[in-house]
């Protein structure tokens, strides 16, 4: 009963600091009315034009790319980082064979998309 009565207690003072800081902020800060102040994009500069605009959906094909290939290095880190210890035990074909697999099969989807055109960043139609 008194683990609830503690976990009670921490609740209401973390929430009390929350709204104590948010209170303080509010009646400390300035409240200064301009027009650069309620601008979408405050940072100093003036817009000069709209903020929507046509972006190149090859940045989101290339983060796309990236990642995919960056989670693989990380699922490959850890056969790598143990390869060793097989070599000392003499399987290591077991690990070879591993390891070839997966980049194997890692390397169909990168294969598709050079193919494809995809890591080009102008595009021949």
């Amino acid at each position: 009963m008194t683990e609830l009565l503690l976990i009670l207690v921490f609740l209401i003072v973390s929430i009390g600091f929350v709204f104590a800081a948010l209170f303080t902020g509010w009646f400390v800060r300035p409240n200064v009315k301009e027009a650069d102040k309620v601008a979408t994009y405050e940072c100093g500069e003036r817009p000069f034009h709209k903020g929507w605009f046509n972006y190149n959906p090859r940045f989101y094909i290339f983060a796309l790319i990236f990642i995919v290939f960056d989670v693989a290095v990380a699922i490959l880190m850890p056969p790598l980082s143990v390869f060793r210890q097989t070599l000392s035990d003499g399987s290591s074909i077991s690990a070879w064979i591993g390891i070839a697999i997966f980049v194997g099969l890692l390397s169909v989807p990168l294969f598709y998309v050079w193919r494809r055109g995809d890591l080009e960043w102008i595009k021949k139609n």
